[in-house]
């Protein structure tokens, strides 16, 4: 077999960028070769796990450093917000962050011809929530990677994305949506000017990209998935049932308190560590509660005095190796801890504060698989009872192993690579 060239363009957060090493991992296992187009913040990251990575500038360029520090003001500066509704945080986090998205679409049609000329793909993955017509119109097929919630393919009879609405408030749909289209019109407009200007048609009101007439893969598992009136047709849309990488091993330490308790992890991605505040509050409550815990405290650990010995903080966890060992989980939402908390069959508490983390923390509710907190409006008592409910409850316990079961025999990467594989050598892939 020939090799050919599968290059992966990942959104610049940790989620969809260790999505696709975990895809490109198993497309180089099948004997292609693998790059990825990158944010130059991100560059490293990719050539972390050993693979060449070509810089597309996103936004003015800026050190690397600088970058990084960019979108951790960005997330800090908003941290008042997450006190707010997901219909509350229209007008200000979402705003901003489609201000933002759109203006990266604009920066990078300045790179991305020149970097597909160079490295030639023969398929692009593309994993972002905003279109890039360059890659659209490079001549090659293109796969959008749908790494955070499903909704984010819209349906009428499901939540839209990012409200954090549960799956039958329909009158909480309708008034969600209302609100999203009319505070982002202006942001819209000038986003269908860009297109034009690039030699595409506008998009209705709300919609920054499509789906690809090839093929998306939606990392959304199965046990999860909302009821869709128009399902989503298996020939273009693919369920991969999570897409847990590779990491390195992970051994638990020895605690100096609760050593023989259930372990529990806590992490609200790298970004959410900024709200130390919060994180503080929790390693309080846990410390006074049986059980042992590892948190993850991003790169603010030198602001954490008197931890209880019950708890170990550090800046990093190699997460899908630490799930495994654990007992529940407390995280944002994010969709790679949500995948692999579903993975794994862990038992997770979302307290969510921006994007996807609504969606995903009504989800895991509503289904069965864990509980939706408030991030903030809550008690020890509140905190307690749901983490014995997560330990303890059978039902919860059978669900998970079930999903558990269902999602490893996937093995969502080699799903996807295979799907890949049959794109890249010109066949149709049937579902």
């Amino acid at each position: 077999m020939a090799q050919k060239t599968i290059a992966f363009f990942p959104e610049a957060a940790f989620g969809p960028a260790l999505n696709s090493v975990g895809i490109a991992q198993a497309v180089e296992a099948l004997g292609h070769k693998a790059v990825f187009l990158s944010d130059p913040g991100f560059v490293e990251v990719y050539e972390g796990y050993g693979f060449k990575a070509y810089p597309v500038n996103l936004s003015e360029p800026m050190p690397a450093d600088q970058m990084a520090k960019f979108w951790e003001d960005f997330i800090n500066g908003h941290i008042p917000n997450f006190r707010k509704s997901p219909y509350d945080q229209i007008d200000n986090y979402v705003k901003d962050c489609w201000t933002a998205i759109v203006d990266s679409a604009k920066w990078a049609e300045k790179d991305l011809p020149g970097v597909l000329a160079e490295v030639k793909p023969d398929l692009i993955c593309v994993d972002n929530v905003i279109l890039f017509p360059a890659i659209k119109q490079f001549g090659k097929p293109w796969v959008r990677i749908i790494s955070c919630s499903e909704n984010e393919i819209e349906d009428d009879a499901i939540p839209p994305h990012l409200s954090g609405c549960a799956e039958n408030d329909h009158e909480g749909h309708a008034r969600y949506r209302a609100r999203f289209n009319e505070v982002i019109k202006p942001i819209h407009d000038d986003f269908n000017g860009f297109l034009a200007a690039c030699g595409e048609d506008a998009y209705p009101i709300g919609q920054f990209f499509e789906a690809s007439p090839f093929m998306n893969l939606l990392l959304y598992p199965e046990a999860v998935k909302f009821n869709r009136s128009h399902p989503l047709p298996a020939n273009r849309f693919q369920y991969l049932e999570g897409c847990v990488r590779a990491e390195k091993p992970y051994e638990v330490p020895t605690f100096a308190a609760n050593n023989d308790k259930p372990l529990l992890y806590v992490s609200f991605g790298s970004l959410g560590s900024g709200d130390v505040d919060l994180l503080k509050r929790i390693i309080e409550t846990v410390g006074k509660l049986p059980y042992r815990a590892l948190v993850n405290v991003g790169g603010y650990k030198d602001q954490y005095d008197d931890v209880p010995a019950n708890v170990i903080i550090d800046s990093w966890f190699p997460q899908p190796s630490v799930i495994p060992q654990v007992d529940a989980v407390i995280h944002h939402g994010g969709n790679n801890s949500f995948t692999e908390c579903l993975y794994f069959g862990k038992p997770a508490i979302i307290m969510p504060y921006v994007w996807d983390g609504h969606d995903n923390a009504t989800r895991v509710q509503e289904t069965g698989h864990g509980f939706k907190m408030p991030r903030y409006d809550w008690t020890d008592a509140d905190l307690a009872e749901k983490l014995a409910a997560c330990v303890n409850d059978p039902a919860m316990k059978a669900k998970l192993a079930a999903t558990s079961a269902s999602m490893q025999s996937q093995n969502g990467p080699a799903k996807a690579a295979a799907i890949l594989d049959t794109l890249v050598k010109g066949e149709t892939f049937h579902g």
